[in-house]
């Protein structure tokens, strides 16, 4: 007489919510690491490109008058050293609590929706082709998607952050005296340039992954850059190649970003075809590059 064993209980099916759990976590791990190493040099770029004083003012002539020294020629050195001299380490931390609250939604959000419109892009069998034979376009739009959400969440604690940031406020009760001085109308400053600079960010950001994919297969990147397959870069070299790349692309549109969310450029001064005209007559269309 044969016995027959019942097969083994079938492992319980994970929860629905756990990818997006682990999904946020990471974006909470990356806002703080962002803030620990990256925030300093962020801080120096933001006073770069939001400061009047350090950068172009939307009247030239004026700013002549009432400085004491070419704007252009305060370096990241100068903006560096003077901050610290007055506020020490913990002036090259303003605004570091909005980028940790933003940024533990703000990558969820971009991934997420990317990944959401790239699906939905297959599922309906959206038309695509390629662009100069390379550029696969629901790539594109995938990534312009992703862009948006990331800027719907970035919108108002990046204006929180860069107003910090370039205020004069000081001592404690910084955080109260900041919300006291934004109206909750002004959080949605910069919203326009804000979806803009995120679509090209994120949608030049997903486009050269798609590169370094072809090119990896193709052989044309050295192998230590590519995975064991050799068909993508590695997580580290896709971060520092394809990242940097999108924000040299957009890099135009962050300076008057800054500029319009730091409300020392606002819409009543300065229309927007004149600050562009001023950053690039005075050169700062790439203001405050190096630390960013």
């Amino acid at each position: 007489m044969t016995t027959t064993t019942s097969p083994p209980p079938a492992p319980p099916a994970p929860s629905s919510s756990l990818p997006y759990i682990i999904t946020f976590l990471a974006g909470a791990s990356y806002g703080m690491t962002a803030v620990f190493i990256g925030q300093p040099l962020d801080t120096i770029k933001t006073r770069m490109q939001g400061l009047k004083n350090v950068n172009a003012n939307a009247n030239p002539t004026a700013a002549a008058a009432t400085a004491t020294r070419s704007n252009s020629a305060q370096s990241a050195a100068h903006v560096f050293w003077e901050l610290y001299s007055s506020e020490g380490i913990r002036g090259l931390y303003r605004g570091g609590l909005p980028l940790v609250i933003g940024g533990s939604v703000m990558r969820s959000a971009q991934f997420g929706v990317s990944a959401e419109a790239s699906n939905y892009l297959k599922r309906t069998n959206f038309p695509r082709t390629k662009l100069f034979g390379t550029i696969d376009t629901n790539v594109v739009l995938a990534g312009i998607a992703g862009g948006m959400g990331r800027a719907m969440v970035e919108i108002p604690t990046d204006l929180l952050k860069i107003r910090t940031q370039v205020s004069k406020l000081g001592g404690e009760g910084e955080g109260k005296q900041l919300l006291g001085s934004v109206r909750w109308t002004n959080l949605l400053d910069g919203s326009a340039i804000t979806f803009a600079r995120n679509t090209v960010l994120f949608a030049s950001f997903i486009v050269y992954i798609d590169f370094s994919k072809q090119a990896c297969q193709a052989g044309y990147i050295p192998s230590m850059l590519c995975t064991e397959q050799s068909d993508a870069l590695t997580p580290f070299f896709k971060g520092a190649i394809c990242a940097n790349l999108a924000w040299l692309t957009c890099w135009p549109v962050d300076v008057l970003k800054t500029q319009r969310q730091s409300g020392n450029f606002t819409a009543k001064d300065v229309g927007t075809w004149e600050l562009v005209k001023t950053n690039y007559q005075k050169g700062h269309l790439f203001r405050g590059l190096v630390p960013g």
